[in-house]
């Protein structure tokens, strides 16, 4: 008897896999061509789908702050981008086939976005359009078009299941501990010839020039290593609590700990070191050890490190001394000049910025980016002595300010839409955090925290809507997929013992700390 399956197969091979072969084959004869990436890319997908239909969500948390792009892809978008795309459709092609399944519903933040959304699209519209040049468009800045999109959509990812019970602490690690993959950038010159492929999918950091060939530990600004050591304190606070890392008798988390915070100094960022003051003091206080002898002890500690650090300010590494240079420290004159002609041309490019305002406050200037200002842009053409409204940073819509980057881009509709979505994630992130599941109560204080925190970030020392848009979405939907949306008030009696019970620090200090 002929067997049928066997003959089945061998057709598939004949005609399916082997024509595929030769295409292959062919293809690598130019391998280095956009349309040969773009079919490997392509099969890949295929071959990926049926891990994509059951990983696709845990893969579009830690690609949130991974900073791992798609070099194959023309314009080379980040993996993030992508994986929004496809967990949204995915999830809305569950919801199709599978009426079980479904979104959470939060329409105080649902309708915010929305508007949000129609506002791009429209001041994109009634501008320069969604210009993509690495697509033959005729006008630059589409992508962050795309990005900010991506961003509110991003949401929506998010917020397309709830995340179990048991799995919270996992995904808190993938949310945060993604900033890790992006520091493998920041050791492409001291990296082997070999390895020299993975930076196709994490590029280098562009704080060091790779053509001068040049890397010193304490003066190369390694800004993706400070931004994974912002990340690991991060997890650590989100899971185990700042009280639990500091007073939990464990080494490791506060060897740990002091590790990630000693890499903040590396980048020689000031924000950096200031963000992680800001989380910390608010966590400190959200735990209650203010009310603990480690008030105290952190005051003692503080007054110590005040006391080494003075003297000793001009002899340390160079990023370090950028680092503190909002401090009245006794630092070098190099890092204290880097600091003020850092500062000094933003606000030179904020106050001419200024009188613009007014003149987009109906319709906004969008992202758009002509060829003619695209030819005055380069990569230190922000600190040529021309018209600081005509720097580089600024006419790329970069304004290292997030109050700029909404009202200029996309006028007063914009601010309303910001405004709203913004001061509804107040009440749903603390109602998750005051009445969300006690064995979720860490993580909840933590993302309280770290909301509240985004939101002087954005004021204060934000860097624009396109990335910060990201970050607002994050946290909002990893606390609603968390909780299973937005947590209430117990009923009557179980509020009483609740209100008790929160009068209490938490998470509860080390017994030798307590009074």
């Amino acid at each position: 008897m002929n067997n049928v399956p066997a003959i089945l197969r061998s057709l598939i091979i004949y005609v399916v896999c082997v024509p595929l072969a030769f295409f292959i084959g062919y293809l690598l004869t130019n391998p280095l061509d956009y349309s040969t990436f773009a079919t490997f890319g392509v099969l890949a997908l295929v071959l990926m789908f049926p891990l994509l239909l059951r990983y696709h969500y845990p893969w579009l948390v830690f690609s949130w702050y991974a900073g791992i792009v798609l070099f194959f892809l023309k314009g080379s978008p980040s993996l993030w981008l992508a994986l929004v795309a496809l967990s949204l459709g995915i999830s809305v092609l569950e919801g199709i086939l599978n009426p079980e399944k479904h979104f959470i519903r939060v329409p105080q933040l649902t309708w915010p976005l929305i508007f949000m959304l129609a506002v791009v699209v429209i001041t994109a519209r009634l501008t320069e359009g969604f210009g993509l040049r690495s697509y033959g468009g005729e006008v630059y800045g589409g992508r962050k078009y795309i990005f900010l999109i991506a961003g509110i959509l991003g949401y929506f990812a998010l917020t397309a299941r709830r995340i179990p019970l048991e799995k919270a602490r996992l995904y808190m690690a993938l949310y945060f501990l993604g900033t890790t993959v992006g520091a493998i950038g920041d050791f492409y010159l001291v990296a082997p010839s070999w390895l020299r492929p993975i930076f196709w999918f994490v590029p280098p950091s562009g704080n060091f020039s790779i053509m001068d060939n040049s890397f010193e530990l304490g003066v190369t600004r390694l800004g993706n290593i400070s931004a994974a050591g912002f990340g690991i304190t991060c997890w650590l606070m989100a899971k185990y609590g700042l009280g639990g890392v500091l007073f939990s008798g464990k080494v490791w988390q506060k060897a740990l700990f002091f590790l990630a915070f000693v890499t903040l100094f590396l980048g020689g960022f000031r924000y950096q070191l200031m963000s992680f003051a800001v989380v910390f003091t608010m966590l400190f206080l959200a735990e209650g050890l203010h009310r603990t002898r480690a008030l105290l002890i952190f005051v003692m500690i503080g007054m110590l490190g005040i006391v080494l650090i003075i003297p000793f300010s001009s002899r340390l590494p160079f990023t370090f001394q950028r680092t503190l240079a909002f401090l009245p420290l006794n630092i070098s004159a190099e890092a204290r000049q880097s600091a003020e002609d850092s500062t000094k041309w933003r606000i030179e490019m904020w106050e001419a910025l200024l009188p613009q305002i007014s003149q987009h406050l109906l319709l906004g200037e969008g992202y758009a980016i002509s060829m003619e200002d695209v030819q005055m842009l380069g990569r230190d053409v922000a600190f040529r002595p021309i018209d600081a409204s005509q720097q580089g940073l600024a006419l790329a819509h970069d304004y290292h300010n997030g109050p700029i980057s909404v009202v200029l881009p996309f006028g007063i509709w914009g601010v309303i839409a910001l405004l709203w979505f913004v001061s509804a994630g107040f009440p749903v992130m603390y109602r998750n955090f005051r009445y969300g599941d006690p064995a979720l109560r860490t993580i909840n204080t933590f993302m309280w925290v770290h909301y509240l925190y985004l939101c002087f970030s954005f004021l204060i020392i934000g860097e624009s809507l396109v990335t910060d848009m990201m970050m607002f979405t994050g946290d909002l939907g990893l606390s609603i997929a968390l909780n299973g949306g937005v947590c209430r008030p117990p009923p009557q009696p179980a509020r009483e013992k609740q209100a008790l019970d929160l009068v209490k620090p938490f998470p509860r200090p080390h017994p030798a700390f307590q009074r």
